[in-house]
């Protein structure tokens, strides 16, 4: 189990864009469960949709990513690498997330070799699905992501 200042040593994401507030299981390098409370107060419900608020799915699928990074946290990376999002797969918005939804978000680890690591992931919200896929990230070199281009 991690409280939001365990899971804040493990992420580097802060509110507003911060989705995971706990993680309820863990299994180092293998899975996580983790809890993002939805709440009205989020900026992007002021636009999505003012008068039917619907949380975006693409920060359903950053939720999946943030937990997956506490996952990570403790693989060996090497020193100047950073993992980041390469690819989504199959994912299927089954019920959509309103404020006061609780989201229950399970990440196992499917495949690891070389930079290469993927997750299915699964988000629920009182038992029943909401949303489920996969996602694949890589380790790239932190210095190419500002390089002058």
């Amino acid at each position: 189990m991690m409280n939001i200042d365990e899971v804040n040593k493990r992420i580097r994401q802060r509110p507003p864009f911060q989705m995971i507030e706990r993680v309820i299981e863990f299994t180092a390098g293998e899975s996580a469960r983790g809890i993002k409370n939805v709440s009205i107060n989020e900026p992007y419900f002021i636009g999505h949709f003012p008068d039917a608020p619907i949380m975006p799915g693409v920060l359903i699928v950053e939720s999946c990513a943030q937990l997956c990074s506490i996952v990570m946290s403790g693989d060996a990376v090497e020193e100047g690498k950073l993992y980041v999002l390469l690819k989504v797969d199959g994912f299927k918005f089954v019920k959509p997330v309103i404020p006061g939804d609780t989201l229950d978000i399970t990440v196992n680890k499917t495949r690891a070799g070389g930079t290469i690591v993927s997750f299915d992931a699964t988000v629920t919200v009182g038992g029943t699905i909401c949303a489920k896929g996969s996602m694949t990230f890589t380790a790239i070199d932190r210095d190419s992501v500002y390089a002058q281009k």
